[in-house]
């Protein structure tokens, strides 16, 4: 069983509370814009850091960190990415990919809108987890929690960070 906190578009913001939750998971997938990369050294002191950089996001953070993270949690393959789209209107520098090789669990941020969708076509989940940063037109700043046991996602909870 491992406990996942999804995080997207911190945009150089980290803070106590976003730390409390930090500390509650045992893995934490940030989705890209980051910011200053003091958000990511100060996750990583903590736990275990699994990150995309995103379009906001410098040569320091894109030297770091990859475009596109693919991996299994368990027995889950997740595809992480900043700007990836909806089911149905997927990026199309995705689209080919996600056609053959669809993962169980595709993660982008980049709209700043929590979104949790089944894609049926795909037969995958599709998570964007809104923002935890402060830039941006989102009025709550929000993130993901959610348990990987074996094959299974489960557990999901959205956690409302507060108003910018």
């Amino acid at each position: 069983m491992t406990k996942i906190l999804l995080l997207s578009d911190t945009h150089s913001h980290i803070d106590d509370t976003i730390l409390k939750y930090v500390a509650q998971a045992d893995e934490v997938w940030h989705a890209g814009d980051i910011g200053d990369l003091n958000v990511t050294d100060t996750i990583k002191k903590l736990k275990p850091l699994r990150c995309v950089y995103g379009n906001i996001d410098d040569a320091k953070a894109r030297i770091e960190f990859p475009l596109h993270n693919r991996f299994m949690c368990e027995d889950v393959s997740v595809w992480i990415t900043h700007i990836g789209g909806y089911p149905g209107k997927y990026n199309p520098a995705i689209r080919e990919e996600m056609a053959l090789n669809p993962p169980k669990l595709f993660i982008c941020g980049h709209s700043h809108i929590l979104k949790v969708i089944f894609d049926k076509k795909n037969n995958l989940l599709h998570m964007n987890p809104g923002a935890a940063g402060k830039s941006g037109f989102h009025q709550m700043r929000t993130m993901l929690r959610f348990v990987i046991e074996g094959d299974k996602i489960k557990d999901l909870e959205i956690i409302e960070i507060g108003k910018k």
